[in-house]
């Protein structure tokens, strides 16, 4: 008898680059297999971005037929006789404020889309990512107010500040959400709607570790270096200098007189 035994591929758990909130860098974490297995289906991707796309159409453009428009009802100049040629009305589609032929017209452009198709984009489109470097886990993102300040400094010590960044986060985060809100690059909604199109728009994902089942325990955030400061104080320290002579002068000019 011949073996029929599962000769099923065995899934290659996928580490990805791992940051605190404030940009320093951790030990890799070990993506979920259920959810990043090397799955990457390029037509499903594009039938849900194509589907999502489409319905973000409202659909109410509209023109006017010759029969809508307002006005003429009379017929301009007589049938014969005057040399020119016949016209039945003023509002044919030739003549100016006329109606307009094979116009849009108001039209429903949803289109549906299975909820098993949509799963897979979506997991095709995180695969993608993780394929490429470009996922990051952040440990949490606890920010006590928003500051737009803070979430730029972790761009940049990621060195994707420029990039278009998908930041998903672990339910609901109104501080993260506003701190990213003046940041044209950059985009903010929890994990759970993240959508095909919005995980293939960006450049980098920043997702974070409870968003995907992790459980990170806190580290040390790494110091900083510190910003040049000296060189703002030099020109400040030359005007000082230079009122101090400015002051000698005068007093030795009203001693003179």
């Amino acid at each position: 008898m011949a073996d029929t035994e599962n000769t099923e591929q065995e899934v290659i758990a996928r580490t990805a680059a791992a940051y605190t909130g404030g940009g320093t860098q951790r030990d890799a974490v070990t993506l979920p297999t259920d959810l990043f297995d090397g799955t990457i289906n390029f037509p499903v991707m594009h039938h849900a971005v194509k589907a999502y796309l489409a319905n973000q159409r409202q659909g109410t453009a509209s023109t006017k037929t010759r029969g809508v428009v307002t006005g003429g009802n009379q017929k301009p100049w007589k049938q014969k006789g005057t040399g020119r040629a016949r016209q039945g009305s003023t509002r044919a589609p030739h003549w100016v404020g006329g109606g307009t032929v094979f116009g849009p017209t108001p039209r429903d452009y949803t289109m549906g889309t299975n909820k098993k198709v949509k799963v897979l984009a979506r997991k095709s489109a995180l695969n993608a990512r993780a394929s490429e470097d470009s996922l990051f886990v952040i440990d949490r993102f606890d920010y006590d107010a928003p500051k737009t300040a803070q979430l730029l400094g972790l761009l940049e010590s990621l060195g994707v500040n420029g990039k278009k960044v998908l930041i998903l986060t672990d339910g609901v985060n109104r501080n993260v959400y506003l701190s990213c809100r003046n940041l044209p690059s950059a985009h903010v909604m929890p994990f759970s709607d993240a959508s095909t199109y919005h995980i293939l728009w960006s450049d980098v994902v920043l997702v974070e570790s409870g968003a995907i089942g992790q459980s990170l325990a806190p580290v040390a955030e790494g110091e900083k270096p510190a910003r040049k400061t000296a060189a703002k104080k030099a020109p400040a320290a030359k005007k000082t200098a230079a009122a101090k002579k400015t002051t000698a002068r005068k007093t030795s000019a009203k001693k003179e007189k």
